[in-house]
Protein backbone atom coordinates (compact mmCIF):
# COMPACT_ATOMS: atom_id res chain seq x y z
CA UNK A 1 0.00 0.00 0.00
CA UNK A 2 1.28 3.45 -0.82
CA UNK A 3 2.31 5.66 1.85
CA UNK A 4 -0.18 9.17 2.05
CA UNK A 5 2.32 12.05 1.78
CA UNK A 6 2.37 13.93 5.18
CA UNK A 7 0.09 16.85 3.68
CA UNK A 8 -2.56 14.53 3.96
CA UNK A 9 -2.03 13.25 7.56
CA UNK A 10 -4.35 14.39 10.40
CA UNK A 11 -3.21 17.33 12.95
CA UNK A 12 -4.23 16.86 16.44
CA UNK A 13 -4.72 19.92 18.85
CA UNK A 14 -5.24 20.04 22.55
CA UNK A 15 -5.66 23.18 24.38
CA UNK A 16 -6.52 23.63 28.28
CA UNK A 17 -9.98 25.17 28.88
CA UNK A 18 -11.25 26.73 32.18
CA UNK A 19 -15.27 26.13 33.25
CA UNK A 20 -16.03 28.43 36.39
CA UNK A 21 -19.34 28.46 38.28
CA UNK A 22 -21.22 27.61 41.59
CA UNK A 23 -23.67 25.30 39.56
CA UNK A 24 -24.21 24.26 35.97
CA UNK A 25 -27.14 27.09 35.12
CA UNK A 26 -24.18 30.14 36.31
CA UNK A 27 -20.90 28.67 34.92
CA UNK A 28 -18.71 30.91 32.81
CA UNK A 29 -17.12 29.57 29.83
CA UNK A 30 -13.85 31.72 30.87
CA UNK A 31 -11.39 31.16 28.33
CA UNK A 32 -12.14 34.08 26.38
CA UNK A 33 -12.57 36.14 29.48
CA UNK A 34 -8.87 35.25 30.94
CA UNK A 35 -7.49 36.24 26.65
CA UNK A 36 -9.44 39.61 27.44
CA UNK A 37 -7.20 40.17 31.04
CA UNK A 38 -4.48 38.99 29.32
CA UNK A 39 -4.20 41.38 26.88
CA UNK A 40 -5.30 44.29 29.13
CA UNK A 41 -2.94 43.21 31.52
CA UNK A 42 -0.63 44.12 28.43
CA UNK A 43 -2.10 47.02 26.94
CA UNK A 44 -3.68 48.67 30.06
CA UNK A 45 -6.88 49.11 27.73
CA UNK A 46 -9.80 47.20 27.89
CA UNK A 47 -10.69 48.79 24.14
CA UNK A 48 -7.46 48.00 23.03
CA UNK A 49 -7.66 44.25 24.30
CA UNK A 50 -10.71 44.24 22.69
CA UNK A 51 -10.04 45.09 19.13
CA UNK A 52 -6.58 42.94 19.55
CA UNK A 53 -8.71 40.04 20.20
CA UNK A 54 -11.52 40.56 17.54
CA UNK A 55 -14.01 41.81 20.52
CA UNK A 56 -16.83 44.60 20.37
CA UNK A 57 -16.44 46.91 23.04
CA UNK A 58 -19.93 46.18 24.29
CA UNK A 59 -19.01 42.13 24.28
CA UNK A 60 -15.76 42.71 26.33
CA UNK A 61 -17.78 45.01 28.68
CA UNK A 62 -20.12 42.30 28.66
CA UNK A 63 -17.65 39.25 29.73
CA UNK A 64 -16.30 41.34 32.06
CA UNK A 65 -19.19 42.41 34.16
CA UNK A 66 -20.44 38.83 33.62
CA UNK A 67 -17.29 37.47 36.07
CA UNK A 68 -17.40 40.12 38.41
CA UNK A 69 -20.93 39.21 39.52
CA UNK A 70 -19.94 35.70 39.27
CA UNK A 71 -16.61 36.34 41.87
CA UNK A 72 -18.68 38.85 43.70
CA UNK A 73 -15.84 41.49 43.43
CA UNK A 74 -13.98 43.52 40.48
CA UNK A 75 -11.64 41.73 38.20
CA UNK A 76 -10.27 45.45 36.65
CA UNK A 77 -9.37 48.89 38.12
CA UNK A 78 -10.92 51.92 35.99
CA UNK A 79 -9.53 55.31 36.15
CA UNK A 80 -10.65 58.28 34.03
CA UNK A 81 -7.61 59.20 31.71
CA UNK A 82 -5.55 56.18 33.23
CA UNK A 83 -6.20 53.51 31.46
CA UNK A 84 -7.16 49.90 33.12
CA UNK A 85 -5.31 47.55 35.60
CA UNK A 86 -6.48 44.10 36.65
CA UNK A 87 -7.45 44.34 40.73
CA UNK A 88 -5.66 41.64 42.99
CA UNK A 89 -7.68 38.48 41.40
CA UNK A 90 -7.66 39.65 38.23
CA UNK A 91 -4.12 39.51 38.55
CA UNK A 92 -4.22 35.79 40.29
CA UNK A 93 -6.67 34.00 37.57
CA UNK A 94 -3.98 35.98 34.62
CA UNK A 95 -0.96 34.33 36.47
CA UNK A 96 -2.90 30.57 37.43
CA UNK A 97 -4.13 30.69 33.49
CA UNK A 98 -0.09 31.00 32.75
CA UNK A 99 0.77 28.39 35.25
CA UNK A 100 -1.68 25.84 33.70
CA UNK A 101 -0.51 26.89 30.47
CA UNK A 102 3.03 25.76 31.31
CA UNK A 103 2.55 23.22 32.98
CA UNK A 104 -0.42 21.19 30.62
CA UNK A 105 1.09 22.24 27.46
CA UNK A 106 3.69 20.45 26.48
CA UNK A 107 1.84 16.91 28.14
CA UNK A 108 -0.90 18.12 25.71
CA UNK A 109 1.40 18.44 23.12
CA UNK A 110 2.74 14.49 23.59
CA UNK A 111 -0.55 13.92 23.51
CA UNK A 112 -1.83 15.36 20.55
CA UNK A 113 1.41 14.03 18.71
CA UNK A 114 0.46 10.42 20.17
CA UNK A 115 -2.64 10.47 18.64
CA UNK A 116 -2.04 11.88 15.07
CA UNK A 117 0.35 8.49 14.99
CA UNK A 118 -2.57 6.30 16.45
CA UNK A 119 -5.17 7.73 13.95
CA UNK A 120 -2.42 7.25 11.38
CA UNK A 121 -1.94 3.58 11.99
CA UNK A 122 -6.29 2.91 12.41
CA UNK A 123 -6.00 4.54 8.58
CA UNK A 124 -3.53 1.64 7.55
CA UNK A 125 -0.80 4.25 6.70
CA UNK A 126 2.76 2.62 6.50
CA UNK A 127 4.83 3.95 9.24
CA UNK A 128 7.21 6.50 7.83
CA UNK A 129 6.97 9.05 10.74
CA UNK A 130 10.08 8.80 13.26
CA UNK A 131 9.53 8.91 16.67
CA UNK A 132 11.46 11.79 18.65
CA UNK A 133 11.58 11.62 22.66
CA UNK A 134 13.02 14.44 24.39
CA UNK A 135 12.69 16.43 27.55
CA UNK A 136 11.17 19.60 27.02
CA UNK A 137 13.05 23.10 26.51
CA UNK A 138 12.56 25.96 23.94
CA UNK A 139 14.41 25.10 21.09
CA UNK A 140 12.93 21.46 20.92
CA UNK A 141 9.76 23.22 20.58
CA UNK A 142 11.08 25.50 17.89
CA UNK A 143 11.88 22.63 15.93
CA UNK A 144 8.55 21.00 16.12
CA UNK A 145 6.83 24.49 14.89
CA UNK A 146 9.51 24.21 12.09
CA UNK A 147 8.78 20.93 11.24
CA UNK A 148 5.01 21.73 11.40
CA UNK A 149 5.59 24.53 8.77
CA UNK A 150 7.20 21.97 6.53
CA UNK A 151 4.86 19.32 7.02
CA UNK A 152 7.61 17.16 8.38
CA UNK A 153 5.55 14.97 10.47
CA UNK A 154 7.19 13.23 13.53
CA UNK A 155 5.61 11.83 16.91
CA UNK A 156 6.78 13.92 19.96
CA UNK A 157 7.07 12.34 23.38
CA UNK A 158 7.99 14.85 26.05
CA UNK A 159 9.93 12.98 28.66
CA UNK A 160 12.98 13.36 30.99
CA UNK A 161 16.48 13.00 29.72
CA UNK A 162 17.09 9.67 31.23
CA UNK A 163 13.92 8.17 30.00
CA UNK A 164 14.68 9.79 26.32
CA UNK A 165 17.99 7.93 26.17
CA UNK A 166 16.45 4.80 27.36
CA UNK A 167 13.66 4.50 25.18
CA UNK A 168 16.62 4.94 21.89
CA UNK A 169 18.64 1.94 23.70
CA UNK A 170 15.15 -0.25 23.23
CA UNK A 171 14.27 0.69 20.04
CA UNK A 172 11.36 2.98 20.69
CA UNK A 173 12.47 6.26 19.26
CA UNK A 174 15.05 7.20 16.38
CA UNK A 175 15.55 10.84 17.95
CA UNK A 176 16.27 11.52 21.65
CA UNK A 177 16.68 14.08 23.39
CA UNK A 178 19.28 15.21 26.63
CA UNK A 179 21.36 17.94 27.74
CA UNK A 180 25.01 17.69 29.47
CA UNK A 181 26.88 20.76 31.57
CA UNK A 182 29.51 22.38 30.48
CA UNK A 183 33.15 22.38 32.67
CA UNK A 184 33.35 20.38 35.89
CA UNK A 185 29.80 18.66 36.18
CA UNK A 186 30.48 17.30 32.31
CA UNK A 187 31.99 13.96 33.21
CA UNK A 188 29.85 12.86 36.08
CA UNK A 189 26.49 14.24 34.14
CA UNK A 190 27.15 12.24 31.05
CA UNK A 191 28.02 8.92 32.33
CA UNK A 192 24.63 9.02 33.00
CA UNK A 193 23.24 8.59 29.30
CA UNK A 194 26.40 6.76 28.04
CA UNK A 195 25.19 3.72 30.09
CA UNK A 196 22.66 3.58 27.54
CA UNK A 197 24.69 4.82 24.36
CA UNK A 198 27.10 2.82 22.16
CA UNK A 199 30.61 4.53 20.60
CA UNK A 200 29.52 2.27 17.31
CA UNK A 201 25.80 2.50 17.59
CA UNK A 202 25.13 6.01 18.05
CA UNK A 203 25.55 9.41 17.29
CA UNK A 204 24.98 13.03 18.68
CA UNK A 205 23.19 15.43 16.49
CA UNK A 206 24.17 18.91 18.29
CA UNK A 207 20.80 21.19 18.92
CA UNK A 208 22.41 24.57 21.12
CA UNK A 209 23.91 26.01 24.00
CA UNK A 210 22.42 27.50 26.66
CA UNK A 211 22.43 28.59 30.25
CA UNK A 212 20.96 27.38 33.37
CA UNK A 213 20.72 29.40 36.82
CA UNK A 214 18.17 30.67 39.41
CA UNK A 215 14.86 32.57 38.55
CA UNK A 216 13.93 34.88 41.35
CA UNK A 217 11.51 37.67 41.17
CA UNK A 218 12.09 40.70 38.93
CA UNK A 219 14.70 42.85 40.85
CA UNK A 220 15.40 40.36 42.86
CA UNK A 221 14.28 41.62 45.80
CA UNK A 222 15.51 38.82 48.38
CA UNK A 223 18.87 39.72 47.04
CA UNK A 224 19.37 36.22 45.71
CA UNK A 225 22.45 35.42 44.04
CA UNK A 226 23.98 31.92 44.31
CA UNK A 227 23.25 28.41 45.94
CA UNK A 228 24.48 29.39 48.77
CA UNK A 229 21.11 31.30 49.26
CA UNK A 230 18.86 28.15 48.95
CA UNK A 231 19.66 26.96 52.54
CA UNK A 232 18.42 30.23 53.60
CA UNK A 233 15.52 30.31 56.28
CA UNK A 234 12.19 31.29 54.81
CA UNK A 235 13.24 30.81 51.00
CA UNK A 236 11.37 28.48 49.22
CA UNK A 237 12.57 26.72 46.70
CA UNK A 238 10.67 24.86 43.43
CA UNK A 239 12.45 21.77 41.89
CA UNK A 240 12.53 19.89 38.78
CA UNK A 241 11.29 15.62 38.87
CA UNK A 242 13.66 13.10 39.16
CA UNK A 243 15.51 11.95 36.09
CA UNK A 244 14.99 15.37 34.54
CA UNK A 245 18.71 16.74 33.27
CA UNK A 246 18.34 19.94 35.74
CA UNK A 247 17.27 17.92 38.78
CA UNK A 248 20.77 15.89 38.37
CA UNK A 249 22.32 19.22 37.46
CA UNK A 250 20.95 20.78 40.44
CA UNK A 251 21.84 17.41 42.89
CA UNK A 252 25.19 18.12 41.61
CA UNK A 253 25.72 21.64 42.16
CA UNK A 254 24.16 21.54 45.59
CA UNK A 255 27.05 18.68 46.44
CA UNK A 256 30.18 21.10 44.99
CA UNK A 257 28.23 23.47 47.33
CA UNK A 258 28.17 21.12 50.40
CA UNK A 259 24.36 21.16 50.86
CA UNK A 260 22.31 18.72 51.49
CA UNK A 261 19.54 18.61 49.30
CA UNK A 262 17.07 18.91 52.52
CA UNK A 263 18.10 21.56 53.70
CA UNK A 264 16.60 23.11 50.89
CA UNK A 265 13.07 24.41 51.60
CA UNK A 266 10.72 23.02 49.04
CA UNK A 267 12.83 20.40 47.39
CA UNK A 268 10.05 18.11 46.76
CA UNK A 269 7.76 20.53 45.61
CA UNK A 270 8.20 20.20 41.54
CA UNK A 271 7.41 21.16 38.57
CA UNK A 272 7.57 19.34 35.13
CA UNK A 273 9.02 22.39 32.66
CA UNK A 274 11.49 24.83 32.55
CA UNK A 275 8.16 27.07 31.59
CA UNK A 276 6.16 25.67 34.42
CA UNK A 277 8.96 26.30 37.00
CA UNK A 278 8.87 30.16 35.72
CA UNK A 279 5.38 30.29 36.27
CA UNK A 280 5.45 29.59 39.41
CA UNK A 281 8.21 31.61 40.60
CA UNK A 282 6.40 34.25 38.98
CA UNK A 283 2.94 33.97 40.85
CA UNK A 284 4.52 34.53 44.11
CA UNK A 285 4.38 30.29 44.94
CA UNK A 286 8.11 30.25 45.36
CA UNK A 287 11.22 32.93 45.84
CA UNK A 288 13.50 30.59 43.62
CA UNK A 289 13.87 27.87 41.14
CA UNK A 290 16.20 27.11 38.53
CA UNK A 291 16.21 26.23 34.52
CA UNK A 292 16.50 28.06 31.44
CA UNK A 293 17.09 31.75 31.02
CA UNK A 294 14.50 31.99 28.12
CA UNK A 295 11.84 30.67 30.80
CA UNK A 296 13.18 33.99 32.80
CA UNK A 297 12.92 36.12 30.21
CA UNK A 298 9.33 35.11 29.08
CA UNK A 299 7.81 35.38 32.86
CA UNK A 300 9.57 39.12 33.33
CA UNK A 301 11.97 37.28 36.23
CA UNK A 302 15.40 38.17 37.41
CA UNK A 303 17.71 35.36 36.38
CA UNK A 304 21.19 34.62 38.20
CA UNK A 305 23.40 32.74 35.34
CA UNK A 306 24.54 29.28 37.39
CA UNK A 307 26.43 27.46 33.82
CA UNK A 308 26.00 26.83 29.70
CA UNK A 309 25.19 23.03 29.09
CA UNK A 310 24.84 21.25 25.58
CA UNK A 311 21.69 20.16 24.41
CA UNK A 312 21.73 16.98 22.04
CA UNK A 313 19.84 14.59 19.96
CA UNK A 314 21.24 10.57 20.25
CA UNK A 315 20.52 8.87 16.85
CA UNK A 316 21.00 5.70 15.79
CA UNK A 317 24.15 5.91 13.34
CA UNK A 318 22.27 3.80 10.40
CA UNK A 319 19.13 5.88 10.71
CA UNK A 320 21.08 9.44 10.02
CA UNK A 321 20.62 8.73 5.63
CA UNK A 322 17.84 7.39 6.17
CA UNK A 323 15.17 8.43 4.23
CA UNK A 324 12.77 8.68 7.21
CA UNK A 325 14.87 11.24 9.06
CA UNK A 326 16.45 12.80 6.16
CA UNK A 327 13.26 15.61 6.57
CA UNK A 328 13.61 16.36 10.18
CA UNK A 329 17.39 16.86 9.80
CA UNK A 330 17.34 18.74 7.02
CA UNK A 331 15.12 20.96 9.06
CA UNK A 332 17.63 20.91 11.97
CA UNK A 333 20.29 22.00 9.82
CA UNK A 334 18.62 24.76 7.92
CA UNK A 335 19.27 28.60 8.25
CA UNK A 336 15.81 29.55 9.41
CA UNK A 337 15.83 27.07 12.59
CA UNK A 338 19.46 28.25 13.72
CA UNK A 339 18.11 31.20 13.57
CA UNK A 340 15.41 30.54 15.29
CA UNK A 341 17.28 29.06 18.01
CA UNK A 342 19.44 32.01 18.33
CA UNK A 343 16.72 33.98 18.59
CA UNK A 344 16.38 32.28 21.76
CA UNK A 345 17.11 34.33 25.23
CA UNK A 346 20.16 32.53 26.40
CA UNK A 347 20.52 30.21 23.77
CA UNK A 348 23.68 29.73 21.27
CA UNK A 349 22.98 28.12 17.52
CA UNK A 350 26.30 28.22 16.21
CA UNK A 351 26.69 24.64 16.09
CA UNK A 352 23.40 23.57 15.49
CA UNK A 353 23.07 20.51 13.08
CA UNK A 354 26.42 19.32 13.38
CA UNK A 355 26.68 15.54 13.79
CA UNK A 356 29.80 14.35 16.41
CA UNK A 357 31.16 10.97 17.71
CA UNK A 358 30.44 9.95 21.22
CA UNK A 359 34.23 10.55 21.66
CA UNK A 360 34.19 13.53 19.68
CA UNK A 361 31.72 15.36 22.00
CA UNK A 362 32.64 13.63 25.43
CA UNK A 363 36.58 13.01 24.66
CA UNK A 364 37.56 9.06 25.66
Amino acid sequence: MATRPNADALRVSLQPHWRVGRSEADTLDATALLDLLATVQGTGSIAQAGRELGFSYRHAWGLLQQAEALFGEPLLMRGRGRGSALTELGEKLVWADARIGARLQPLLESLASELEGELGRVQRRARTVPRLHASHGFAVAALREQLAARQVAVELRYRNSLEAVAALAHGECELAGFHVPLGDFETAAAQRYLAWLRPDQHRLVHLAVRTQGLFVAPGNPLGIHGLQDLTRAGLRFVNRPEGSGTRVLTELLLQRQSIAPRAVSGWDNTELTHAAVAAYVASGMADVGIGVQTAAQRFGLHFVPLLRERYFFAVPTGALASETLRPVLGVLRSPAFRSRVAGLKGYEAAQTGQVLTLAEAFGA
